[in-house]
C-alpha cells in the first residue's frame, strides 16, 4: 500500500479536500445522468461505486472524525448501499499509513528524541492503519511491543471536520437534521475521548483487569511510561482479524467459542461495570494462536448512566413489555414517547418501539441464540428499512444513549452473524433494576 506522506492538518487543508471531494461527486452524477438519458433504465450502482470511492478516498487521506464516520457507518449495512458498506469497510482494517518521518516528528514532540533512541528496534513502516492512528512493531528487551502512534492534527479537527461530513451524512442517511445534530454531537464526545491515549490507557488497564475473569479473553499488557497523550506502547498480540480467522475455515466448536468470548465481554461490561467497550468493529479484535479472543484496543468507552440502563434494560429482560401502561412510562423515560405527543402518536410509538425492542431482546429470551440464522437479521432490516421511509421516524426519538448502546449490541450481533456462532445468552445478564426510576 502507498504510503501517505504529508496530511491536511490546518481547518483550511481539510475544508478544501471536502470542497474538493464535493465537485467530484457533482461530476459523478452529471455522468450519472448523461448515461441516464439514453438509457432510462440505469441502476445507480455504478454512480454509487463512484460516490463511495471519491468519498472513501478523501476520508481516508484526512483520517481522524471524517474516517470514523465512514468506519461507523461501514457497521450499519443496512443504512447504505451496498457500496459504500464494501468500501468504507475498508478503514475497518486498514488506511494508507503516514510514512516515518511524520511517525518520528510525533515521537521527537512526546518524548524529545525519536522511537530508535527509545526501542531496541522499531519499524517505521506500520502494520495496521486506521482512523484515529496506525501501529508499528517494536521491540525492548527481548518483548515484542505494539506502538499505536496517533495521527497529527486528529484532535484538534474534529469538531470542524463533523461539520463539514455533515452534508455527506445528510444526504446518505435521509435523516432530518435536527436528528443528525443529535447524533454528531454525541458521536464527537466520544472521538474527543479517543484521541486522549492517555485516557485510553488508564481505560484500557482498567477495563481489562476488571474482564480478566472471563474465559478465553485475553488482553495486553500496557506501559504508561513510553506512552503519551499521541502514543500508545502495549505487548504485541499474535493473531488473526475476523476475515483471516474466518478463511481458515475454523469449526463451529471454535466459531461457538469465539462467539461466547465475545457475547460474555460485552455483556458482563454491560450489566457488571455499566460501562461499555462500544466499537464493536473486527479491527479491534484478533483470535490467537492458543484460540482465544484478543481485545486489542479500548479507545472508546460508553458509560451507560443509570437513567437509561433501568428503563431500557427493565424493558429487555423484567417482561415490562407485557405492561402496557409500564413500557408507555419507561418509553416516555427514554425519550421515545415525548410530552407533546398526541394519543393516536402515543400508540402509534408505543407499538413501533416495542416491536424493536421485542426484536433486539429476542437473543435474550431463551438460553442459547443462534446467530446463523438468517430470519432475526432479515426482521432487523426490515423494521429499520420501513421506518426509514416514515415520515414519523424523521424527527429526533430517544435520548443521545441509543447511539452507543445501539452501535455497540447490532455490531456485536453483526460480528457474532459473521462468525456464525451459536451462544449461551444467559451468562451475564441485565441486573434487575430499582424499579423507582
Amino acid at each position: 500500500m502507498k504510503l501517505q506522506e504529508s496530511m491536511p492538518a490546518t481547518k483550511v487543508e481539510r475544508s478544501a479536500k471536502f470542497v474538493k471531494t464535493g465537485f467530484q461527486i457533482g461530476g459523478n452524477y452529471i455522468k450519472h445522468y448523461s448515461k441516464k438519458l439514453f438509457n432510462p433504465d440505469l441502476s445507480r450502482d455504478e454512480l454509487n461505486e463512484d460516490n463511495a470511492s471519491d468519498i472513501y478516498n478523501s476520508l481516508s487521506e484526512l483520517k481522524g472524525s471524517a474516517l470514523k464516520i465512514a468506519q461507523m457507518l461501514s457497521m450499519d449495512r443496512n443504512m447504505l448501499p451496498k457500496a459504500y458498506v464494501n468500501k468504507f469497510s475498508q478503514s475497518q482494517y486498514n488506511a494508507p499509513p503516514l510514512s516515518g518521518p511524520l511517525i518520528t516528528r510525533t515521537f521527537i514532540k512526546s518524548f524529545g528524541k525519536p522511537p530508535e533512541k527509545i526501542f531496541d528496534s522499531f519499524n517505521p513502516v506500520s502494520t495496521n492503519a486506521a482512523s484515529i492512528g496506525q501501529v508499528h512493531q517494536a521491540t525492548l528487551k527481548g518483548k515484542k511491543l505494539a506502538v499505536k502512534v496517533q495521527y497529527p492534527g486528529v484532535a484538534s479537527s474534529i469538531s470542524s471536520d463533523l461539520k463539514m461530513v455533515k452534508p455527506f451524512a445528510f444526504r446518505l442517511l435521509g435523516v432530518s437534521e435536527k436528528e443528525l445534530n443529535i447524533y454528531i454531537k454525541e458521536v464527537e464526545e466520544r472521538l474527543l475521548e479517543e484521541t486522549d491515549y492517555q485516557l485510553e490507557v488508564r481505560r484500557s488497564i482498567e477495563f481489562s483487569r476488571a474482564c480478566s475473569k472471563l474465559k478465553n479473553t485475553v488482553f495486553p499488557t500496557y506501559y504508561p511510561e513510553f506512552s503519551s497523550d499521541k502514543i500508545i506502547t502495549m505487548d504485541w498480540m499474535e493473531g488473526l482479524h475476523l476475515k483471516e480467522f474466518l478463511s481458515t475455515n475454523p469449526s463451529q466448536k471454535l466459531r461457538n467459542k469465539i462467539g461466547q468470548a465475545l457475547w460474555d465481554f460485552y455483556n458482563f461490561q454491560q450489566h457488571e461495570l455499566k460501562a461499555v467497550h462500544a466499537d464493536p468493529h473486527p479491527g479491534n479484535f484478533l483470535i490467537t494462536p492458543d484460540e482465544k479472543l484478543a481485545v486489542i484496543d479500548f479507545g472508546c468507552i460508553k458509560v451507560i448512566p443509570k437513567d437509561f440502563y433501568n428503563p431500557f434494560f427493565d424493558l429487555v429482560w423484567n417482561g415490562l413489555m407485557n405492561n402496557k401502561k409500564a413500557t408507555i412510562e419507561a418509553f416516555r423515560n427514554l425519550g421515545l414517547i415525548q410530552s407533546n405527543d398526541t394519543a393516536q402518536q402515543v400508540e402509534f410509538y408505543y407499538k413501533s418501539y416495542k416491536e424493536m425492542i421485542g426484536l433486539f431482546a429476542l437473543p435474550y429470551s431463551s438460553q442459547k441464540f443462534d446467530f446463523s440464522k438468517p430470519k432475526f437479521f432479515d426482521d432487523l432490516y426490515a423494521w429499520s428499512d420501513k421506518i426509514t421511509k416514515m415520515s414519523e421516524f424523521k424527527q429526533p426519538r430517544g435520548v443521545k444513549h441509543f447511539i452507543y448502546i445501539n452501535r455497540t449490541n447490532f455490531g456485536l450481533y453483526m460480528i457474532l452473524n459473521d462468525l456464525q456462532s451459536t451462544v449461551n445468552t444467559q451468562t451475564y445478564k441485565p441486573v434487575a433494576p430499582n424499579p423507582a426510576y
